[in-house]
């Protein structure tokens, strides 16, 4: 039986980001990904935003991980040339009680570590974005946008020129754990048994699955899961907007946003539908409840122009009841199995945190 130092389950950013930073480390890493290719799930089915980590909760793991990994994110991707921008947020306020609101998202920001906001006046918001409607808005300089695909690229050529192994079309079945060695079988076509002294399970949906897989694993320690389905829109419309525009947040949600791509082109969403089963498609009267909440912050917003556009799902630990959730990260020492890492609800800000997120499983595997 092959024995390999250490066995990453899972090819999105966050898998890849960890087997990036295993195998600069100096450690034998291979990546088990049963879909053909890096980032087929989640990693490819978000809005590509740098988050700047405004609105998480004061100490949380998403919070810490993305105000640090938004930093890192950004200087990665100008030393290597990914392709992104930094060009900033405006949270705006379309009535006199969101107004007021927006001392106090400011104020959560600085607690957060997120010291750059800025509060404008109406007037001085539509210096900015001229088509902008509202009453006053905060502006986050530090948020952005990239281009994931390219990012996942770049992290995979640095695993592999590391020494890290992907082998796709390769699901893990089942593990088991007993004297600080985990024993894997892996299926697909070539399906291998495999030894490992190091595994972590950065599978995303399906994470919660593979720590079910693992003989060993306390059940007790693993979350339940719930699926929550974001829906995008896209706009057949030119939006005359250079930054992101998001609205005050209400109650269960941040509302409508609106999020460019590199081209500039915009697109709305998520919004939260809670589902039972995996189901991309996009249901297009979704779209009716969209129309009047962008036409708060952009009125001339014309009729038919919101176009069905792709859809991700959130892999959720908490249920629809609980407002929210942290990332939940798990050493030996949370469940007692050596040699395992079980990296549960990563949802957004992920992609934001990843390098943060493998620094952190670094620490956990005594890097």
């Amino acid at each position: 039986m092959d024995r390999v130092d250490c066995i990453v389950v899972g090819a999105g950013v966050i898998g890849l980001a960890v087997a990036r930073k295993l195998a600069q480390a100096g450690r034998e890493v291979i990546v088990l990904e049963e879909a053909e290719a890096i980032g087929t799930v989640t990693s490819s089915r978000n809005s590509e935003v740098i988050h700047a980590g405004i609105y998480y909760r004061a100490g949380s793991w998403m919070a810490r991980m993305c105000v640090s990994g938004k930093h890192a994110l950004y200087r990665y991707c100008a030393e290597r040339g990914v392709p992104h921008r930094n060009c900033g947020k405006l949270i705006v306020a379309t009535s006199a009680k969101e107004t007021e609101k927006l001392q106090s998202i400011k104020a959560h920001a600085e607690a957060n570590g997120v010291l750059d906001m800025q509060l404008f006046s109406g007037e001085a918001a539509r210096a900015l974005e001229p088509a902008l409607a509202c009453d006053a808005a905060l502006l986050s300089p530090s948020t952005g946008i990239i281009d994931s695909h390219a990012y996942m690229l770049s992290l995979r050529g640095e695993a592999e020129a590391a020494g890290a192994a992907f082998a796709f079309h390769t699901p893990m079945i089942r593990a088991k754990a007993a004297g600080g060695v985990i024993e894997i079988d892996a299926g697909g076509e070539s399906p291998m048994t495999l030894q490992c002294g190091l595994l972590v399970n950065a599978a995303g949906l399906s994470a919660t699955t593979v720590a079910r897989n693992i003989d060993g694993m306390p059940l007790d320690r693993i979350p339940p899961a719930y699926l929550a389905k974001g829906n995008y829109f896209s706009c057949s419309a030119k939006a005359p907007f250079s930054r992101l525009i998001y609205p005050v947040p209400e109650p269960g949600g941040l509302g409508v946003h609106l999020t460019l791509d590199l081209a500039g082109q915009a697109r709305f969403g998520p919004d939260v539908e809670w589902i039972e089963t995996i189901d991309y498609a996009v249901d297009p009267s979704r779209a009716e409840r969209f129309y009047p909440a962008i036409r708060k912050y952009w009125p001339t917003l014309p009729d038919g122009a919101l176009l069905p556009s792709y859809s991700g799902i959130r892999p959720k630990i908490v249920p629809p009841a609980v407002a929210t959730q942290d990332f939940l990260m798990q050493g030996p020492r949370d469940h007692g199995v050596e040699g395992l890492i079980n990296l549960f609800g990563i949802e957004s800000p992920g992609l934001t945190s990843s390098l943060a997120i493998a620094d952190h499983v670094a620490e956990f595997a005594g890097l």
